[in-house]
């Protein structure tokens, strides 16, 4: 047995000695072919392999509703092998494919194409470009069915080499925000911030180097197939981008802006439903040239003051009703002047009347007055808001906010007070959002977000959630104050030009100037940030516009008619912020009128008149009815002292006569019965604090 294993073992061995030699010789005389690197060497010649990148089909990316926004479309160029096909075919189609082929690209004559195709074939050449313009899928179809290339690849010798080319079917709306990436792997926007999972895989093939530098694909087995990307689902709302863009870009042409940029997001779940940032080409026109709204590092001006207010609510005993003295308009901190907008200034003022209004003099005044010994306590704040760090979006290229702090060399007297009405400070314009939108949202910061899920078809791959930033970024004291200094800028403040009788708006205007070479000029940032409708916040929204030009200068006249129009566009069209009508109650036989809440003797009064039954369970002075058959119980109506009542269901008269005891301002609207209070019953409140009523029959 062993024996015969050895014969068999030297038989092998002789076996390939023999083999290898026959190809060593072969080689050498170039009867076969020998893989040397990226080369092979045939009959003495040499002809040049590569294998190449195969690009993967780009992945798509969608609006909230599934609308593409950007799309890879296949596009071909369109060469040939001249020799492959049989004589027969090739003699008569000539003629008519040079034709087709000329008629179509219109760069030369029927007779020069026939000539190049012929001169191809004669000299054996295996791979003609016969035009470098692309064509789509639709012209590919129609050139199939033309002489000769009806034969196919193999008898006729046409080649399609299929090329994707990205495509926005809503053209430049969003363009920035969507992105590129370029052939050399750089780029911005969603497109490279998502370029993982878009890109998918390429895959890897054989080409041949033929004449002309121009290589030609060959079939190979190892070559590797390329694997697709993924789909990506924006938070876009494309109806609602083109309602910002367009309006946003109505009023920079209006007012002959640099810049501007619009950020609507939805309060619950931090989702950007429009974007758009717009810059001057100098010449009358704007497009989208950087993504301001992220990569925007810009000083806030004075929507920076709600941090100040909430600072001072949070930290000290201040009341919204005290008082401060702003002077003639005009104040001096450490030689530098702080100047309010008003001519002649403001004079002694409500704190509360002095956010309304704007008064930079009362807020510089109040923030050196509580933190000038520990400016530090009140950066903890801006810390805390994550104003001062990216937010960390899903896109790239986001600013990184400047603050300067108590240690820094720049640091001098003056860089607290100007803090105050945001001067000396930069952020991005979704920062300042964020801190709004954590007022609207119940006092719960949340972070932006611009993609929902990552898709393969109907699969979801990954899934994006909301994420908290901050649960809780004041004192629900604080936040109901704030909510209320944002509710009196628009009712009668800076803002109040976009009041309107059918939905509510809270906010607040800025205008700062800018800086240039450490030095301010006489051009402002126009600005106005807030959230609707106020009584219960669905949006927040900022308009930003950049160096408007003629007699308009401030936020509430260039960058809050932008916002109003997009927020009334919004409202009439989402009717879930519609406020129902009420339904009248049907009357009953022999049942009273209806009787909600009320002083108790004029009730029990006016029930004795009409001959209702009544009985009280209680000796307070204020009640509320409750319906017990054909007869009405009292039950009490707590009025608590400092603390907001509940005069739902009161007539105008009652309401009025019982906020304003508590200290309270009233602002009503509507007729009938109280049906809404914008402070809720039982919170604590300061006298001289506003609240809205809203009464309906």
């Amino acid at each position: 047995m062993n024996i015969k294993k050895s014969i068999l073992i030297r038989v092998r061995v002789a076996f390939l000695a023999i083999v290898v030699f026959a190809v060593c010789v072969a080689a050498k005389i170039g009867h076969i072919q020998i893989a040397e690197g990226e080369k092979w060497i045939r009959m003495g010649n040499e002809i040049s392999f590569d294998y190449k990148k195969i690009k993967a089909t780009r992945g798509n990316i969608y609006s909230d509703n599934g609308s593409l926004l950007a799309t890879s479309l296949p596009f071909y160029k369109v060469a040939m092998d001249p020799t492959l096909a049989r004589n027969e075919v090739f003699n008569d189609g000539i003629d008519s494919l040079a034709f087709l082929l000329s008629r179509y690209y219109k760069d030369r004559s029927a007779t020069d194409y026939k000539r190049m195709i012929r001169d191809a074939r004669e000299t054996s050449k295996q791979y003609l470009t016969l035009n470098r313009k692309q064509i789509n899928y639709q012209t590919k179809k129609e050139m199939s069915d033309w002489p000769i290339f009806r034969d196919g690849r193999l008898r006729g010798g046409v080649i399609f080499e299929k090329m994707d080319v990205r495509y926005r079917p809503f053209s430049n709306l969003s363009r920035r925000t969507i992105g590129f990436v370029n052939e050399n792997g750089k780029g911005v926007g969603l497109e490279y911030s998502f370029e993982k999972a878009l890109g998918g895989q390429d895959g890897e093939a054989l080409f041949q180097k033929i004449a002309g530098d121009t290589w030609k694909p060959v079939f190979d087995a190892n070559n590797i197939k390329a694997i697709d990307g993924l789909d990506i689902q924006t938070t876009l709302d494309i109806n609602l981008q083109d309602v910002a863009e367009t309006s946003l870009y109505r009023a920079m042409q209006q007012h002959n802006a640099d810049l501007g940029t619009v950020i609507v997001m939805e309060v619950k779940t931090g989702y950007i439903k429009a974007i758009s940032n717009l810059s001057s080409d100098g010449h009358g026109g704007y497009h989208e040239e950087f993504n301001h709204a992220v990569g925007g590092s810009i000083e806030p001006g004075s929507t920076f003051k709600l941090v100040t207010m909430m600072a001072l609510l949070e930290d000290t005993n201040i009341e919204l009703s005290d008082s401060i003295n702003t002077g003639h308009g005009e104040y001096t901190f450490y030689n530098k002047k702080v100047r309010d907008h008003e001519e002649g200034g403001y004079g002694r003022i409500t704190i509360q009347d002095a956010f309304e209004r704007s008064s930079n003099i009362a807020m510089a005044k109040l923030l050196d007055k509580h933190f000038g010994t520990k400016p530090s306590k009140f950066l903890e704040h801006v810390d805390e808001l994550n104003l001062s760090k990216p937010l960390g979006l899903q896109i790239t290229g986001e600013a990184y906010p400047k603050f300067s702090r108590p240690k820094d060399k720049n640091w001098s007297g003056i860089t607290l007070p100007w803090m105050a009405y945001g001067y000396g400070i930069e952020i991005s314009p979704l920062h300042t959002l964020a801190l709004y939108n954590a007022v609207a949202n119940d006092g719960k910061m949340i972070k932006p977000m611009f993609v929902t899920s990552v898709r393969q078809a109907d699969e979801t791959i990954t899934e994006f959630d909301t994420e908290t930033l901050n649960p809780k970024i004041c004192s629900k004291k604080t936040l109901n104050q704030l909510k209320l200094l944002l509710d009196g800028v628009v009712d009668h403040g800076t803002a109040k030009n976009l009041k309107n009788s059918y939905y509510r708006i809270a906010g607040k205007t800025g205008t700062a100037q800018i800086l240039k070479d450490g030095h301010y000029e006489k051009k402002y940032i126009t600005s106005f940030v807030g959230y609707f409708p106020a009584h219960a916040p669905k949006y927040t929204a900022i308009v930003l516009i950049r160096n408007p030009k003629g007699i308009y200068q401030y936020g509430n006249s260039v960058a809050g008619p932008v916002f109003k129009e997009i927020a009334d566009n919004i409202y009439s069209r989402d009717l879930q912020l519609h406020l129902a009508m009420e339904k009248k109650p049907a009357l009953e036989e022999g049942v009273f009128p209806t009787i909600r809440a009320g002083k108790q003797s004029e009730l029990t009064m006016l029930c004795n008149e009409l001959g209702v039954s009544n009985h009280s369970s209680t000796e307070e002075e204020w009640i509320r009815a409750v319906k017990n058959g054909n007869a009405v119980t009292w039950r009490k109506n707590a009025v608590i002292k400092d603390h907001v009542p509940d005069v739902q269901g009161m007539t105008l008269r009652d309401a009025i006569y019982l906020l304003e005891k508590t200290g309270l301002r009233v602002v009503h609207e509507g007729k009938g019965r109280v049906s809404e209070q914008s402070l809720s019953p039982g919170v604590r409140i300061s006298k001289g604090s506003r609240i809205h009523i809203r009464l309906s029959s």
